[in-house]
C-alpha cells in the first residue's frame, strides 16, 4: 500500500515539473526579443484612380496582363507575425501617372497594420505590370421585366425607371454587342400599394441573348424601378361644422350635393382616406342669417389623385330642425374683475337679452335663469360711472345660446375706510 502512494506522489511531482518548465519556457520566449520571418502569398493589389483619372482620359485597366497579387516576407515578433494575415496588409497601385494605352509599370505601395508592429522584409515585385486600353463607351436603354400582379380593384400605372438609359464603358469588342440593359421587378402577388426597388441589371444583345458582363463597366451600378399602384375609391364629402350653445349639429337638416365623388390615386395614400372636408361652417351664421342657407365649396382632392367624377364644386344646404328665438328680461347682475381697493355698484336693473335654441329650451328660460356679468378688467384705475361690456350666462339645463352684445352701467368708487370706534 505505501508503494502505491509513493508512485502517485512521483507522478504528481513529474506533472508539476513539466508545467513549471512549460511556464518558464513561455515566459522566456515572450520576454525575449527574438524575431521570426513569415511568407504570405497571394495578397491582392488594389488599383486606384481607375474610374476617375483613367476614365476621364478615355482609358481603362484590363484584367488580362495586369499583375493581380504580390508575395511578401514579413518580419517581427513571433506572436505578432503569427497573428498577421492578408487583411492586415494593404497593397495599392495608383494609376494617376498613366497617360496612354499599353503595357507599362506602376509603383506599388505596401502598408502593414501599425497595431501589429511587423514590417516587410522582402517582396516579390516592386513595380506592377498594368495593361491599359482605350476606353469605349455607349449609351443603351434600360428595360424592365415585371413579375407578379396587382390585387383586384387596383390599377398599375406606367412604370418609372431612373435612369431610363445607362452609359457603359469598356473595350469595343465587349460593349459593342450590348443592345440594352434589363432589370426584373417582382411586385409579388396581389400588390395593393406602390412598389419601388433598387435593381441591378444584365446586358442583352439585339437578339435578346444574355451578354457576358465581364469587361462591361456601367457608369452607375443600379436603377430605381417604381411601379405606382393606384386604387379607385368613393370619398364622402363632409363639412366641418362649428357649434355654439343653442346651435348644434344634432339639430340640423343638411344635404351636400353631390354627396360622394370618385377618385383614383396612389393606393398607399388613399388607404386611410374616406372623406373630403369641403370647409368650415359656423352655425352662428345660420342663426343670424336665416333658417335655411346654401353654400358652395370647391372640391379639393388629395394631392396626386384624379377626380374621376369630374365634379369640382359641391353645394351645402342646411337648416335647423327646431330653432326658436326669444327675449327674456335679465334682472340678476354681477361684476367680475373688480379692481382692488374699489367698490362697484351696478346701476342697470333690467336688461333684455336675446336667446335662441329649441322651442322647449327657450321657453324654459326666465329672468331668474339669466345672469349678466359686467367685466371690469379694463377699469383698474377708474372711478366714476361707466358703461362697460357684459357677458350673459344662462342657468338652465337646456342648450340655449345668446345673440348680440351687451353693456351695463356701473359706478366705481374707492373703498371707504371703516370708522374707528370712539374712545371710552
Amino acid at each position: 500500500m505505501p508503494s502505491e502512494k509513493n508512485s502517485k506522489r512521483k507522478a504528481l511531482y513529474l506533472l508539476l515539473a513539466v508545467l513549471v518548465a512549460a511556464a518558464i519556457w513561455f515566459f522566456v520566449d515572450e520576454s525575449s526579443d527574438r524575431t521570426v520571418d513569415r511568407e504570405i502569398s497571394g495578397i491582392p493589389i488594389t488599383y486606384t484612380s481607375v474610374d476617375t483619372v483613367l476614365a476621364d482620359r478615355g482609358l481603362m485597366l484590363l484584367d488580362e496582363g495586369t499583375t493581380a497579387t504580390i508575395d511578401l516576407t514579413v518580419t517581427g515578433g513571433r506572436r505578432q507575425v503569427a497573428a498577421l494575415d492578408a487583411d492586415d496588409i494593404r497593397v495599392t497601385c495608383d494609376l494617376q501617372s498613366v497617360t496612354g494605352p499599353g503595357i507599362q509599370q506602376a509603383s506599388i505601395k505596401i502598408t502593414v497594420d501599425k497595431k501589429n508592429g511587423s514590417s516587410v522584409k522582402e517582396q516579390s515585385i516592386f513595380m506592377a505590370t498594368v495593361n491599359i486600353s482605350e476606353l469605349y463607351s455607349k449609351t443603351v436603354d434600360v428595360k424592365c421585366q415585371l413579375i407578379g400582379e396587382v390585387a383586384e380593384g387596383y390599377t398599375a400605372e406606367p412604370l418609372r425607371l431612373s435612369p431610363e438609359k445607362v452609359e457603359i464603358r469598356g473595350q469595343e469588342e465587349d460593349i459593342d454587342p450590348v443592345s440594352y440593359a434589363k432589370v426584373t421587378l417582382d411586385i409579388g402577388e396581389a400588390a395593393t400599394e406602390t412598389v419601388s426597388q433598387t435593381l441591378t441589371w444584365q446586358f442583352y444583345d439585339e437578339n435578346d441573348r444574355l451578354v457576358d458582363s465581364t469587361g462591361i463597366h456601367p457608369v452607375v451600378e443600379s436603377v430605381q424601378a417604381t411601379l405606382p399602384v393606384s386604387v379607385k375609391k368613393d370619398l364622402q364629402l363632409v363639412v366641418d361644422f362649428k357649434e355654439s350653445p343653442g346651435a348644434r349639429v344634432g339639430n340640423l337638416n343638411q344635404t351636400i350635393s353631390p354627396p360622394i365623388i370618385t377618385v383614383s390615386g396612389d393606393a398607399a395614400q388613399l388607404k386611410n382616406v374616406d372623406t373630403i372636408t369641403l370647409g368650415t361652417f359656423d352655425l352662428l351664421d345660420l342663426v343670424e342669417n336665416g333658417e335655411t342657407t346654401g353654400h358652395t365649396y370647391s372640391i379639393i382632392i388629395p394631392d396626386g389623385c384624379k377626380n374621376l367624377s369630374g365634379v369640382t364644386r359641391a353645394t351645402l344646404t342646411v337648416s335647423f330642425k327646431d330653432m326658436t328665438r326669444g327675449e327674456v328680461a335679465a334682472t340678476r347682475f354681477e361684476a367680475a374683475n373688480v379692481p382692488e381697493g374699489k367698490t362697484v355698484r351696478i346701476l342697470t336693473e333690467e336688461l333684455p337679452v336675446s336667446i335662441f335654441g329649441t322651442a322647449a329650451d327657450v321657453e324654459a328660460v326666465t329672468g331668474e335663469n339669466v345672469t349678466v356679468i359686467a367685466d371690469l378688467s379694463d377699469y383698474s384705475g377708474a372711478s366714476g360711472t361707466y358703461t362697460v361690456p357684459a357677458t350673459v350666462q344662462i342657468g338652465t339645463s337646456g342648450d340655449v345660446g345668446v345673440s348680440g352684445t351687451y353693456q351695463v352701467q356701473v359706478t366705481i368708487q374707492e373703498e371707504q375706510a371703516e370708522p374707528e370706534p370712539p374712545e371710552e
